[in-house]
């Protein structure tokens, strides 16, 4: 009788199952570059969320002023001087008139903003007025005035 060249082989051992710790290096490396992405996506926000912590101010504030232009116009004036320099804030009024314009998107009049220092007591118009410029104010607008 003639024996099979199959019965000398041994059974076939099943490989024990690989674990996925530790990782590769390659894994470290993704992992790391993630963290440090995520890292720096989060500081950004957090950035740009304390730089337009004054404008929120502002527009809490303007709305706790019922109707009251020149502390609305004191308002526009402190986020001029906080975003911008000292120079857009202690310009002639005609100078701020225009500045005003381009950084809030209304249009105001030199009368206008004259009117606040006239002993009026209606000024309702230019209060609301005063506050939609505080809402759309631009933060770091280039200004070329």
């Amino acid at each position: 009788m003639q024996t099979s060249p199959l019965d000398g082989l041994h059974d076939v051992i099943v490989p024990t199952h690989v674990s996925w710790w530790p990782l590769a290096p390659i894994w470290w490396v993704i992992i790391a570059i993630l963290l440090l992405t995520i890292s720096f996506i989060s500081y950004k926000l957090y950035q740009t969320y304390q730089f337009k912590k004054a404008k929120r101010q502002a527009i809490l504030l303007s709305n706790q002023c019922d109707n009251d232009a020149q502390q609305l116009h004191i308002l526009i004036k402190r986020l001029a001087l906080h975003y911008y320099q000292q120079r857009v804030a202690s310009q002639g009024t005609q100078q701020w008139c225009n500045t005003l314009n381009k950084l809030t998107g209304q249009q105001f009049t030199e009368l206008e903003l004259m009117s606040l220092y006239q002993p009026q007591t209606n000024q309702a118009a230019l209060a609301n007025k005063l506050k939609l410029a505080i809402v759309q104010f631009k933060v770091k607008e280039p200004l070329n005035v």
